[in-house]
């Protein structure tokens, strides 16, 4: 028979497990899937790779931060397929891009291009940065400080030491 504290250092260790065994679950959840389904693949190994290579720097118009292999977005299966008809049509690998960028804008790009009309996307991180920082040294400066205590009058310091002399009692 197991003594009370034996069964609490068992249950600790099951949900250990239990919580252990979720994390795992969901870490693996968590890795991306690559949306390309079988019947878009191409049947040339060689071209296939290089679509898959091509894919992963585009991105998914729907949902932005992923790119075309790694979305289940309608949009980014059109534009998967429209790369691999390019392929398929003797495009080269930067000619298949610009056809696509042609339609969809630097946009569409994972790492656009820095052009003159690219700059906002480059540089607004810098200038959200410089904005926090300005308002964060504004708040900073505007934080009133507590001017220093006047010194003690001798007739305080006076009652002070006898205070200290006396305790708080008397």
């Amino acid at each position: 028979m197991l003594a009370p504290q034996d069964k609490v250092r068992g249950r600790g260790w099951w949900a250990s497990c239990l919580a252990g065994l979720l994390f795992l679950v969901l870490s693996l959840l968590s890795i991306p899937a690559h949306a390309v389904q079988p019947d878009e693949m191409l049947k040339d190994p060689g071209l296939e790779s290089r679509a898959r290579a091509l894919s992963r720097g585009l991105r998914c118009l729907v949902c932005q931060n992923q790119s075309i292999d790694d979305s289940d977005a309608t949009l980014a299966h059109d534009l998967r397929v429209l790369l691999r008809e390019r392929l398929t049509a003797g495009d080269s690998d930067q000619q298949a891009v610009n056809f696509i960028v042609a339609r969809y804008g630097n946009f569409v790009l994972l790492k656009p291009p820095l052009q003159w009309n690219t700059l906002l996307l480059w540089f607004s991180p810098l200038v959200l940065l410089g904005l926090a920082g300005a308002g964060f040294w504004g708040f900073l400066s505007r934080q009133q400080t507590t001017p220093p205590a006047p010194p003690l009058s001798q007739q305080d310091q006076a009652r002070l030491a006898q205070l200290l002399q006396d305790g708080p009692d008397q």
